[in-house]
């Protein structure tokens, strides 16, 4: 190997390669051959902005703000686009954080790369690493592209970064190494194939960078619910510019109606659902989970399929030691041994520590050592003090079995073990050194080894994975493990967690062999899957969306990146990698599954929250539309006028349903009838009763007023104000908070809905006398005229017999049944 001086180093082995010249590293740099840094894949600032920011609805708004402003009306103008320019504020906020996060995902921690050229070594940055070029590396050096050994060296590789595997392998002249994996012992040059983006680590980055755009079902659900009304509101602008044809209704006119209509879809649902999103992240950064995409809470109430890893999210990474069963010596005895040999070991790993804290004892020098290789699946070492030749061996009993001297009953006794779960060690003694070369690469065991002890090595299950389990079986959410560990261990890990006995068990080395359909038809049957690679995982999590399924999907390493993003919900834990945690959706804070159930609630919360609002919004639209278009003859609203009402009688309880939301069980399927039975008889009873109070206005209030201009003001401000006072009383329908109001929606019992509409009616009523500084009075700006106490007595003797007329018709179900509903 090389010996290092001075930065440069001179190789003196002569039968290690030479490596690229300096000029051929040159050209095929120039050629792009050359390690280059992932470039970042999700959005730009710029798309981020535009995206938000332009959509048919919102241009519809901008291109009649503009009009409004050449027109002489800005301050219309400013009323309508209010809320459209908050919601695309909180757009662009929710995108760009996530962008952040993306764009710090790196696998590699960019080292220094020691590479040979012209048979010298010398330190490079990776980016300078072209395909051919010949590196050198050692203990604790991080591996930087794909590469191949070459020479005679030999090094142990801890690949538990890319594919969750915790035991060290041995790579020997031939084997392939990965990017992002780390060189435990030994020494070795490897040749550079696959660099940049077509290595391991750029592959993985590249796709954990990727944007990714996944809507809930409630998001598509309002989407859906916006484009139809988009159409009804497009359905009304042509009718509009016909009236305007035929009857030469003024610019002014055309456009502040207009815009009347286009607000009539409510953008305000999309705010609703921020302010909902944002309300549930914080109660949850309380109960131990971080939100990281907005919709996070709602899809997880969506999940019919739940995938976990099994290293890291089931258990709790750490291996403990559950038995020392003495064979041919006593228990303190071995277990005194067994201390030594953890604690003396130059290499130790996850096996040896858990031997270490359950049997600590202190270290004690060595006379030779064979470290653990996953080829050999043993180690062994002898103490220099003995005053025997004695060596000590610890190791899988399938490979140390054949050199044992005979042992009655000790297959059996493994296979008792092995059949709970397990991991089966077996320490022996031999009188005779080890048969090895210089180095112990070729170490051998020799026949006579005397079993000593087996040892019961378990994974730690995370104490809250049982419960956690249950409650979603129990909620008919499917459970499926996925690990890269052998499928026995699995299954019976699987069944310690609480999954049922009779698991159907599957290994990536039979999904490789298998073609689509039947991997499809596995996938879904399947509970446990064993010796999965991270390209398996997306896979599988990939298919079973194809199927329909709404998949969450848990885990902590870098080869659980891909199938994280693959899922409809990714969840990672805390003490995950960077990486893993950047591209989840929700993070388990203490790495605790205890949060999911309060995750759940949550979840559950938001979407019936939601539904309470899309029922007002439908309402307030589909009423309104009806009211113009029986009043067409007039238009019977102005912009600032439908703001207000938009305002008090939808955005402001839209907050408080939103904060108020009580969680429940959803009944998806019924979803489009309950609005329907909401929403059809409040909008056709409160349209005929508005174009009652409108009509009857202009008839009385033409005698009082002698100017046409100023009757109609009136009758739009006294129109303006009963829809409003409607449309808060439809809350409390909604929302019933005691019996009397039950009918549409079954009762609440939440006093504070009724003390929000008490207030919001308040506000109404004062709004003429309301005067806040910089703005001027609100009456005049919404303009909403004061009303005499015979016109609000007239006024809420109207409202008491609509609000009993619609009570009487949702208690008798006469629209449902006149529809089939």
């Amino acid at each position: 190997m090389p010996v290092r001086s001075a930065g440069l180093t001179q190789v003196e082995d002569t039968r290690a390669p030479r490596g690229l010249s300096e000029a051929e590293a040159r050209a095929r740099h120039a050629r792009g051959l050359n390690n280059a840094a992932v470039s970042n894949t999700s959005r730009s600032y710029g798309e981020i902005i535009r995206t938000n920011t332009f959509n048919p609805i919102h241009n519809l708004l901008f291109i009649l703000g503009g009009a409004l402003v050449l027109l002489g009306r800005p301050t219309d103008a400013i009323v309508t686009l209010a809320v459209i320019f908050f919601n695309i504020l909180v757009g662009i906020v929710q995108e760009i954080r996530a962008k952040r996060q993306l764009d710090t995902i790196a696998l590699l921690t960019r080292p220094t790369a020691r590479v040979i050229r012209d048979s010298v070594e010398r330190e490079a940055p990776p980016d300078e690493i072209v395909v051919g070029d010949l590196l050198a590396i050692t203990a604790g050096d991080q591996i930087v592209v794909d590469g191949q050994i070459v020479g005679e060296g030999r090094i142990s590789v801890d690949e538990s970064l890319l594919t969750g595997e915790t035991d060290p392998i041995m790579k020997v002249t031939g084997d392939q190494v990965s990017s992002g994996s780390f060189c435990v012992v030994g020494a070795a040059y490897y040749e550079a194939q696959k660099v940049g983006a077509e290595s391991t680590a750029g592959r993985l980055t590249e796709g954990a960078r990727s944007f990714r755009a996944v809507r809930s079902p409630l998001q598509q659900n309002i989407a859906s619910v916006l484009q139809v009304l988009l159409l009804v509101a497009g359905y009304l602008l042509i009718a509009l510019l016909i009236v305007t044809f035929v009857a030469r209704i003024p610019l002014v006119t055309v456009v502040q109606t207009a815009t009347v209509i286009t607000g009539l879809v409510p953008n305000g649902l999309l705010l609703a659902i921020s302010v909902a999103y944002a309300l549930s992240a914080v109660r949850l950064a309380n109960k131990g989970v971080l939100i990281q995409q907005a919709n996070a809470v709602e899809s997880l109430s969506n999940v019919d399929v739940f995938c976990l890893d099994k290293t890291g999210t089931l258990t709790a990474n750490r291996l403990e030691l559950r038995e020392v069963a003495p064979l041919t010596i006593d228990a303190d005895e071995a277990r005194a041994l067994l201390g030594a040999y953890a604690a003396s070991v130059s290499a130790p790993n996850a096996t040896s520590q858990a031997i270490l804290a359950a049997c600590p004892a202190p270290a004690r020098p060595l006379a030779v050592e064979v470290p653990f290789s996953s080829a050999r699946k043993w180690s062994a070492l002898a103490f220099s003090y003995s005053l025997t030749e004695q060596t000590y061996v610890l190791g899988a009993p399938e490979m140390i079995g054949p050199f044992l001297t005979a042992q009655p009953g000790l297959d059996a006794q493994i296979r008792e073990r092995t059949d709970k779960g397990l991991r089966v060690l077996l320490f022996a003694r031999a009188d005779v050194p080890i048969a090895a070369d210089g180095n112990n690469d070729d170490a051998q065991l020799q026949p006579g080894l005397s079993p000593l002890a087996l040892l019961s090595i378990g994974d730690e299950l995370r104490p809250e994975a049982c419960e956690t389990l249950q409650q979603f079986i129990a909620a008919g959410v499917e459970p499926k493990v996925i690990s890269g560990d052998n499928p026995r261990t699995v299954a019976a890990l699987a069944r310690q967690a609480g999954l049922p006995g009779d698991l159907h068990v599957v290994s990536g080395v039979d999904l490789a062999a298998m073609h689509d359909d039947a991997f499809a038809r596995t996938v879904r049957e399947t509970t446990v899957f064993g010796r999965i690679t991270p390209q398996q995982k997306q896979r599988i999590v990939a298919t079973l969306r194809e199927q329909g399924r709404y998949v969450a999907m848990t885990g902590d390493g870098v080869n659980d990146v891909l199938s994280l993003k693959e899922a409809n919900l990714g969840i990672a834990m805390q003490s995950g990698s960077q990486a893993t945690r950047a591209v989840a959706d929700m993070v388990l804070l203490n790495d605790s599954f205890a949060a999911i159930p309060h995750a759940v609630q949550e979840g559950q919360r938001v979407v019936n929250g939601m539904e309470s609002i899309l029922k007002l919004n439908l309402a307030r639209m589909v009423n309104t539309a009806l009211f113009i278009m029986l009043a067409a003859a007039v238009f019977p609203l102005t912009p600032r006028q439908g703001s207000l009402f938009a305002l008090l009688a939808v955005g402001a309880p839209s907050l408080a349903l939103a904060a108020w939301a009580r969680p429940g069980l959803i009944d998806r399927a019924g979803l489009g009838r309950r609005v329907l039975r909401f929403v059809l008889p409040a909008a056709l009873t409160t349209s005929l009763f508005a174009l009652l109070v409108y009509s009857s206005t202009i008839m009385f209030a033409s005698a009082e007023f002698s100017n046409g201009g100023a009757t109609l003001a009136f009758a739009r401000s006294t129109v303006t104000i009963f829809l409003i006072v409607c449309g808060l009383l439809l809350v409390l329908f909604a929302e019933p908070p005691n019996a009397w109001w039950t009918g549409a929606e079954e009762l609440t019992g939440d006093w504070r809905i009724l003390a929000m509409v008490i207030g919001l009616l308040v506000i109404l009523v004062a709004l003429p006398w309301i005067n806040p500084p910089l703005i001027g009075n609100l009456g005049m700006l919404f303009e909403i005229q004061p009303l005499s106490l015979t016109a609000w007595a007239i006024g809420g003797g109207v409202t008491l017999i609509w609000t009993l007329v619609l009570r009487a018709v949702w208690r008798s179900r006469f629209v449902n049944k006149m529809i089939g509903l």
